[in-house]
C-alpha cells in the first residue's frame, strides 16, 4: 500500500527533522515505483507572534494584499511566498520588449517591498497546501496559516491547439511563448523582436474569452510595427484573433493599424487556429487559410494555475479552467472561509491586468483584517476594483490611449460587467502625447504602491 506524504509525516512525528524520502511502490493498478522527499522542518520564517496570515503568489495582488492587511493592523503576522527572485512586471513590458524602456523600470526587488511593507517574504516553491491542517509545504519547509490567500495568477491551456500532444505543446511554449507571463518570456520575447530583419513575419494571437490583459496582444502588434517602421524594417506584423472584433480600445487601436502601421500590420478577426506546424512555422485556420510565420508569440488560451488544483479550491469554467471556486462577493473559497483566492485567478469577469489586481487587493486586504477580528464577511462588504490601463501605440514620440472602469453586478445575469465605464481612445494631437506620459506616471504609481 502507497503511503502518503501526510500519513509519513503523521507516522513519524519528527517534525524538526530536515527532510525524509517516502517510497510509493506499484499500487494494484500497475503505477511505476516513484519517491518523493519531504519538508518537515520549518520554513527559514520567524515564529509568527499572532494570527499569521500566508500570501501565495507575489504578483500586484500578492504584494497588495501583504502590504494593506499590515497597514490595516499591524500586529498580523504577513508571509508572501514566490519563487521568483526578483519582481517583473507583465504591465508596461512591451515598452521594453520593443526597446522604449530599460529592462530595470519593470524589475523590482521583492525584499524592498518586505522591508518597506513590515511582512515577510520567502523565495520558495509551493508544492502542497493541507487545508485541514492548515498548512503550506514549499522546497523551504512548511508554515502554518490562520487565513491562507492564494493569488499565483494564470497558465497557459493549449489543449485548443495541442489537443492533447504535450510534445507540440511544449514546442510552442519554448520557440514560441505567449508572452503574458513575466520573466522568461519577457526576455525570450526582446530577443525575438531585436532580431527581426527584412522580410521578417511575426505573428500575434489573440485568444478567445477573458484572458490576461485584454489590450496587450494589440498593443505589442503595434508597438512590433512601430519597431520595423523606426528601424527601417520591411517586415510583417500579423495578428490573428479568436475574437470578432478588438475587445476593447477598439477605436484607437484599429485607427493606429490604419494610419500609422497600415503597411505593416494585417489585422484578421474571428480567425480560430486549426493546427500549429512549429518547426515549419505555419498555422493553418479553420477556413483552411496556411500563415508562414518566422517568429511568432502564440498566446494561447489561459487558465487558472494549477496550485488552484493542488490545494483542492478550483473550479471549471468554459474558457478559464481551473479557476478559484470563491464567493465572489467576499473571495473566500466555497467550504472554507479561511482561504481567500485573489487577483487573476478569480472567476469574476474583471479585467485581467496590473491595475486592477492592485485596486481588488486593497479590497481582500480590508476582508481579511476584518475577518481576524471576528467579523463575517457578505456580499454588503463587496466593493468594486477600478481598472485604469494605458495602452502605447506609437513610440516616437511616445503616444497612448486608455480606459478606466468599474464593475457591477448584474442579478438577473448573475455575472459582473463593466459600469461608468470611459476611454481615451484619440492617440493623434495632444491627447495622445498626454496619455503618452500617464503611461509612464500611471506604471510609476503602481510600482510605488507595491514597493514604496
Amino acid at each position: 500500500m502507497a503511503i502518503s506524504r501526510r500519513d509519513a509525516i503523521k507516522f513519524s512525528g519528527l517534525a524538526a527533522i530536515a527532510a525524509t524520502t517516502v517510497s510509493v511502490h506499484a499500487d494494484s493498478n500497475g503505477a511505476t515505483t516513484a519517491s518523493k522527499r519531504v519538508l518537515l522542518s520549518p520554513a527559514p520564517v520567524p515564529a509568527a507572534k499572532g494570527k499569521r496570515v500566508v500570501i501565495v503568489g507575489g504578483g500586484p495582488s500578492g504584494l497588495t494584499i501583504a502590504k494593506y492587511i499590515k497597514k490595516g493592523n499591524p500586529k498580523v503576522d504577513v508571509v508572501l511566498i514566490d519563487k521568483r527572485p526578483v519582481f517583473m512586471s507583465g504591465f508596461i513590458s512591451n515598452l521594453v520588449v520593443t526597446g522604449v524602456l530599460p529592462l530595470d523600470f519593470i524589475t523590482h526587488d521583492f525584499l524592498e517591498g518586505a522591508r518597506n511593507g513590515n511582512y515577510n517574504f520567502l523565495q520558495a516553491t509551493v508544492y502542497d497546501i493541507d487545508r485541514t491542517s492548515k498548512r503550506v509545504y514549499t522546497n523551504e519547509g512548511s508554515l502554518k496559516y490562520d487565513v491562507l490567500v492564494l493569488a499565483p495568477g494564470i497558465d497557459y491551456d493549449y489543449s485548443k491547439w495541442s489537443k492533447g500532444d504535450i510534445e507540440l505543446e511544449n514546442t510552442l511554449r519554448t520557440k514560441f511563448p505567449g508572452g503574458f507571463i513575466p520573466g522568461s518570456e519577457t526576455l525570450s520575447l526582446k530577443s525575438k523582436i531585436e532580431n527581426l530583419e527584412d522580410g521578417s513575419v511575426f505573428v500575434q494571437t489573440v485568444p478567445g474569452g477573458n484572458y490576461r490583459c485584454l489590450p496587450g496582444p494589440y498593443e505589442r502588434s503595434c508597438l512590433i510595427a512601430d519597431y520595423m517602421k523606426r528601424n527601417k524594417i520591411k517586415g510583417k506584423v500579423i495578428v490573428l484573433d479568436e475574437n470578432p472584433n478588438i475587445t476593447i480600445k477598439a477605436d484607437g487601436f484599429q485607427s493606429a493599424f490604419n494610419k500609422l502601421y497600415k503597411d505593416y500590420i494585417t489585422y484578421m478577426p474571428s480567425t480560430n487556429i486549426t493546427s500549429i506546424d512549429p518547426h515549419n512555422q505555419k498555422i493553418t485556420t479553420e477556413l483552411g487559410e496556411v500563415i508562414n510565420f518566422t517568429d511568432a508569440a502564440l498566446y494561447s488560451r489561459i487558465r487558472g494555475n494549477k496550485l488552484l488544483e493542488i490545494a483542492g479550491v478550483s473550479k471549471d469554467s468554459t474558457f478559464n479552467k481551473g479557476e478559484a471556486n470563491i464567493d465572489p462577493f467576499t473571495y473566500q473559497v466555497i467550504g472554507d472561509k479561511n482561504v481567500f483566492c485573489a487577483g487573476d485567478a478569480r472567476p469574476m469577469g474583471f479585467s485581467k491586468s496590473g491595475n486592477t489586481a492592485n485596486t481588488e487587493g486593497k479590497i481582500v486586504a480590508a476582508n481579511i483584517v476584518k475577518y481576524l477580528n471576528g467579523e463575517n464577511l457578505s456580499r454588503a462588504n463587496w466593493k468594486s476594483p477600478l481598472t485604469v490601463c494605458y495602452s502605447a501605440v506609437e513610440c516616437d514620440p511616445l503616444r497612448a490611449i486608455s480606459v478606466h472602469a468599474e464593475y457591477s453586478y448584474d442579478d438577473a445575469k448573475k455575472s459582473f460587467g463593466f459600469a461608468n465605464a470611459g476611454t481615451m481612445e484619440k492617440w493623434e494631437g495632444a491627447e495622445g502625447l498626454a496619455g503618452g506620459k500617464g503611461l509612464k506616471e500611471w506604471g510609476n504609481g503602481l510600482y510605488r504602491d507595491l514597493f514604496a
